[in-house]
């Protein structure tokens, strides 16, 4: 996977870092199965309080999470960033990160107590744009820079912005601004949310981790170097031309996603294992949303939205699962190995591909209940469980890999070195 001579063990942070970070997302996810059942078919209606409060358990609780941890490890192997003293950052990001999606949470769904909306915007401004302040500072840095380690930055500059407006909405929920431009900066909010972070963060990684992954052709030179630039401007022009410049970018996310699954057809190894099935999917289904978010600018119907919007999820879940199932194993193996372990587990002994697979066929199942509830209602029930099956699944898969780990440092044994001199 990683190629191991580009990464030591003095730049890798600890494993504890990554699997703090994932393991936090995994239970966010389970939440989120819980408000399922309890918002029901409520949270296909985009202005409802279900929908909010599972919107953000998703996108913070679980995708915040998720990438930040990918992050913290594959700086240094994509840009060279090495993060000192990851340990003492992660815990103080992660501790105001957690308190602020509760209070936002409980803000949402308790709208009289005015102070937690205060509490969740210091909590979440703290520690988001301390993340994203300490990513930037580091990569900002770098004498030289890849396509990957461009578009990370500008995934970031995004974050920070979707923060900030954020940070307007929660203040002025809370009293504290007056919110004259609540619905406009609303709008700009999910944009740069879905689009500048989450989305032009899969693209920026995809182009080093297809290649480095699949072994599959480059992506071309005009793709790499350019579009994450391009749909960057786009949206911030967004905020003041929106329908022609949303427009645009939906159509260049549709093209990037039908490179990206003619260049995993290319790939020269034979044989696909479940991460692949993940990429698949996600590919497919942000090609999916991409085409009902063009729709729905023509045709303003709740239903097209609603459709958009799962298959959004589905995207950014296949990826971030496709993600998770090569850097757990990997990570568990190598920091083993370079600690001089030769009973180290190998990966597929950390997590089989058998289990992957497995995994997939969950998801795939929670993305299918999901479009069945829109024509049958009662299926959100089956939604709600699968959801809490995902990722309860994640999180087993986690404290397995650290069990593994534990049990090795306590009772493996270690190369002596003086015996091969």
């Amino acid at each position: 996977m990683f190629q191991q001579n580009g990464l030591s063990l003095d730049q890798a942070p600890p494993l504890s870092v990554i699997l703090k970070f994932f393991f936090v997302a995994s239970l966010f996810g389970i939440l989120a199965g819980f408000l399922i059942l309890f918002y029901q078919n409520d949270i296909f209606d985009s202005n409802s309080l279900g929908a909010i409060t599972l919107v953000h358990t998703l996108s913070l609780g679980v995708m915040a999470s998720f990438m930040l941890g990918a992050l913290f490890q594959m700086l240094p192997v994509i840009a060279g960033v090495v993060i000192k003293s990851p340990v003492r950052w992660s815990w103080s990001i992660q501790i105001f990160f957690i308190l602020g999606v509760i209070s936002l949470l409980l803000a949402f769904n308790l709208p009289h107590y005015h102070h937690l909306y205060w509490l969740a915007s210091l909590f979440l401004g703290f520690s988001l744009l301390g993340a994203i302040g300490l990513m930037l500072f580091n990569l900002l840095r770098l004498s030289h820079h890849s396509a990957s380690s461009k578009g990370i930055s500008f995934a970031l500059v995004g974050f920070a912005f979707t923060i900030i407006l954020a940070l307007y909405l929660t203040l002025s929920l809370s009293g504290v601004v007056a919110g004259t431009y609540y619905a406009d900066v609303k709008i700009a909010h999910y944009s740069f949310g879905l689009f500048a972070w989450i989305t032009l963060l899969i693209l920026s990684i995809s182009f080093q981790v297809i290649e480095m992954f699949y072994v599959t052709p480059p992506y071309p030179t005009l793709v790499s170097r350019y579009l994450i630039l391009v749909i960057f401007l786009l949206l911030i022009v967004s905020i003041v031309l929106p329908q022609v410049s949303l427009l645009v970018i939906f159509m260049l996310f549709i093209a990037f996603g039908v490179l990206t699954l003619y260049r995993l057809t290319q790939k020269k190894r034979p044989l696909s294992d479940a991460t692949i099935w993940f990429w698949r999917m996600g590919l497919s289904s942000l090609i999916l949303s991409m085409l009902f978010a063009i729709l729905y600018i023509f045709i303003p119907l709740g239903w097209i939205l609603t459709i958009s919007s799962i298959a959004f999820v589905s995207f950014a879940l296949s990826i971030v699962f496709a993600m998770f199932y090569k850097i757990v194993p990997f990570l568990t193996w190598f920091h083993l190995n370079a600690q001089g372990y030769f009973t180290a587990p190998m990966m597929h002994e950390v997590i089989h591909p058998k289990t992957a697979k497995k995994h997939f066929w969950i998801h795939f199942s929670l993305i299918s209940s999901l479009f069945l509830a829109l024509l049958i209602p009662q299926v959100i029930i089956l939604s709600g469980v699968i959801t809490i099956l995902s990722f309860g699944w994640i999180a087993y898969q986690i404290i397995h890999a650290k069990m593994l780990y534990d049990k090795t440092q306590k009772n493996g044994e270690k190369f002596d070195m003086g015996t091969l001199q």
